[in-house]
């Protein structure tokens, strides 16, 4: 069944501690831009977690990263949502990690059944745009329209709201 409401939810992943290019952070690149987006919206915020964080270490996390991309692993998760029926709109957000979504992005988004949905898709990155990103979203989400999408350098996510606001809002021109 669809749903007729226009709510709206924010399932993304972020991570803090030591980042390229603008060192330790307390909070993640892709987290600041999810909130700008909830509170622009009023969007649901659902963070998605793997029970073994990666490590604080960029080299470190980058290394784990693509080992599991080289498995296809599916990270098991502190915690899963598990029906998105009540929303009209989702909005997916990631950094790039190897040109595409954090595998544990896979193992929430390919739990839910996206029928009906419109998906938003935003990404953090210091140079890599979308990478596979919206592909991947399109070949796990069947059933959902995937509408334009944003990617933010990370460095720039304190000076991003405007450009966030814009993006938002050109959704609500076009209807």
């Amino acid at each position: 069944m669809l749903s007729n409401n226009n709510k709206s939810i924010i399932i993304y992943f972020s991570r803090a501690d030591e980042n390229y290019a603008v060192g330790n952070i307390d909070k993640g690149n892709t987290e600041v831009i999810a909130e700008y987006i909830q509170e622009l919206t009023g969007a649901d915020l659902f963070k998605v977690e793997p029970k073994k964080p990666y490590s604080k270490n960029y080299k470190e996390c980058c290394d784990e990263a693509l080992e599991e991309k080289n498995k296809n692993a599916r990270p098991e998760l502190k915690k899963y949502l598990s029906d998105i029926s009540d929303y009209s709109t989702i909005y997916i957000g990631s950094p790039i990690y190897w040109g595409t979504m954090p595998m544990s992005m896979f193992t929430e988004l390919e739990k839910l059944d996206f029928t009906g949905k419109t998906i938003r898709v935003f990404t953090t990155h210091e140079g890599s745009g979308l990478g596979n990103v919206v592909n991947d979203v399109k070949r796990i989400c069947k059933g959902a329209t995937v509408l334009d999408s944003i990617s933010i350098q990370g460095s720039m996510v304190n000076k991003s709201k405007e450009k966030i606001k814009n993006w938002i809002n050109e959704l609500n021109i076009s209807k």
